[in-house]
């Protein structure tokens, strides 16, 4: 018997403010130096959430939030910021 499996998409379980906290703060421990890798991460947290809604919220298109988080974008800190911001994500630091 042949089995089916489907690609996996995180987002589809990111349904809760505390589910999205976690993977968050997992992606940023996981990222080492590959800022593309947290790009990715907010991506996915943003279609979790509605790229439309965050649109919205950010006053950015919807074309370049796509843009800005997919594997070939290459956004500036003042783009992650107002994405960060307009998802409800605050960044705190601590020691490394």
């Amino acid at each position: 018997m042949k089995e089916t499996t489907r690609p996996w998409d995180s987002a589809e379980h990111l349904k809760s403010e505390e589910d999205i906290v976690a993977y968050f703060d997992a992606c940023l421990e996981e990222a080492g130096d590959d800022p593309k890798f947290i790009a990715h991460a907010l991506g996915i947290i943003a279609r979790a959430r509605g790229m439309s809604r965050l649109a919205r919220d950010t006053g950015l298109s919807r074309e370049n939030l796509y843009r800005a988080l997919s594997a070939d974008g290459n956004p500036e800190f003042a783009t992650i910021w107002k994405i960060v911001r307009g998802l409800g994500i605050r960044l705190h630091a601590k020691p490394a």
